[in-house]
């Protein structure tokens, strides 16, 4: 049975820094990619960044290029996000994602991934 457990996030100010992570369970970490999504109260949920667990290869929403960072622990099957320059925009429920069975160009949509963590809350206040 998949696990995805999501940790971190929370409140910060804009221009400030948080990081989210989740660690994966039931799943051979290195053989699929895992992404972050975020969402917010009647909005689609949206593609943040993902990365190839087993080569480290990184994409990213435009509207976080530059800003936020994808990255894994293997050792620890942890997928951390990493978000600096936090803007009030930025608050969202994150999501991590994990087992993405899709085309590479195609993985900023939800239905591409087989496993979901609970979320957790990021606000920024202004």
């Amino acid at each position: 049975q998949v696990q995805v457990v999501e940790s971190g996030g929370g409140l910060v100010q804009a221009g400030g820094s948080l990081r989210v992570s989740c660690t994966v369970s039931g799943l051979t970490f290195g053989n699929y990619a895992m992404g972050w999504f975020r969402q917010a109260p009647g909005k689609e949920r949206e593609g943040v960044a993902i990365i190839v667990t087993a080569g480290g290869s990184t994409d990213y929403a435009d509207s976080v290029k530059g800003r936020f960072t994808i990255s894994q622990d293997s050792a620890k099957k942890t997928l951390y996000l990493q978000m600096n320059s936090l803007k009030v925009e930025d608050t969202d429920m994150y999501y991590c994602a994990a087992d993405f069975a899709g085309r590479w160009w195609e993985w900023k949509a939800p239905q591409n991934y087989n496993s979901w963590g609970q979320g957790k809350q990021v606000t920024v206040s202004s």
